[in-house]
């Protein structure tokens, strides 16, 4: 069996910990999601979780906590120190730059289902774009996971450097809300760019020149060295099976429209009976796994107060709510106002 993509046990214990902050019943949601703080406390600073728990958990915070925007708001309640190993890595780097260089190099140690890198940001000479991309399966919550991890690495940088660290600008791969105010707050700047093609931070020259305060370069060698090591003693990520790649382009087109079968085949650099015949040996079909991914997006959006069974009948590509909610019945045996209530 491959084993599954998993994060450090101490980024579950932050957002419980942040939930329980505003009001939250912490010990109701480890029940729910079936996670046992003391055993992972007893396994170490190092221990592991399965990503699929987290993933089960945000929508759960996003409910107890009444706060729709919970994960624009997260950087800004963590205690950075409590990451770990990479914590510590970070704060011994002796510039901004290269503390993000080294983000880049053992994100995995943090978790094992966004890839981070940087590329060179031509409109800023010397500059970044920083790129926050989801690769595991097991992520559903793609939103929740891409604007948490934007407005921690922020936070991060700004306690790294002792200063607030804007971003030149932002790019956000979900549709632009009617709202953006909370998106202006959380990441410090108006330039902010929705319906991108990927989820980037930029930053110029000199922000990244920024000293981190209080740095020792005797101890970054020692940090690192401990970084590689539980970098090397994780499990390979398996490469995603067709289904979950055809799920994963799904779930990036779910914009306003359906995504077409034949759309999903040329992301895949598929023929279109390729595509059907190899889902059909994985006993799968195309209609079969796009009502999956609406399935668990409504239950997800359901659970956001501030969206209307028409908003999300919208966001799920459906041309009228009454074909949206015959359908969710369908799969749950509930209504979505029922399911909501």
């Amino acid at each position: 069996m491959t084993p599954p993509d998993t994060l450090a046990a101490s980024s579950l214990n932050m957002l419980l910990w942040v939930a329980g902050q505003h009001g939250a019943d912490v010990p109701a949601l480890c029940q729910a999601v079936g996670f046992d703080p003391t055993a992972t406390a007893a396994a170490g600073p190092d221990a592991r979780v399965p990503i699929a728990t987290i993933q089960r958990l945000w929508p759960l915070v996003i409910e107890a906590t009444q706060d729709p925007n919970f994960d624009l708001h997260l950087g800004g309640y963590i205690n950075f120190a409590t990451a770990g190993t990479l914590a510590y890595v970070l704060m011994h780097a002796p510039t901004l730059g290269t503390a993000i260089t080294q983000l880049c190099r053992y994100q995995d140690v943090a978790c094992q289902g966004v890839h981070t890198f940087q590329t060179s940001a031509a409109e800023w000479p010397g500059g970044i774009w920083l790129t926050a991309e989801v690769t595991s399966a097991a992520i559903v919550h793609r939103q929740y996971v891409l604007n948490s991890e934007l407005s921690i690495y922020l936070s991060i940088f700004a306690t790294l450097t002792g200063q607030p660290v804007v971003p030149q600008a932002v790019r956000l791969t979900y549709p632009r809300p009617a709202d953006v105010r909370e998106h202006e707050r959380a990441f410090g700047t108006t330039v902010l760019e929705f319906d991108a093609p990927l989820t980037q931070v930029a930053f110029d020259a000199a922000t990244l020149a920024r000293p981190v305060l209080h740095a020792n370069p005797a101890l970054f060698p020692i940090f690192e060295q401990h970084a590689t090591a539980l970098l090397a003693q994780l499990p390979t990520p398996q490469p995603p099976t067709l289904a979950e790649r055809v799920r994963g382009e799904i779930v990036r087109l779910l914009k306003g429209e359906a995504p077409t079968l034949a759309s999903v085949a040329d992301c895949l650099h598929l023929g279109v009976r390729t595509l059907q015949l190899k889902l059909k040996e994985t006993g799968h079909t195309y209609q079969q796994l796009l009502d999956n991914v609406r399935r668990d997006l409504a239950q997800s959006h359901l659970r956001e107060p501030h969206l209307s069974t028409t908003d999300i009948a919208f966001l799920l590509g459906y041309s009228e709510p009454s074909v949206f909610v015959r359908s969710f019945k369908k799969w749950t045996g509930q209504t979505p106002g029922a399911f909501r209530r």
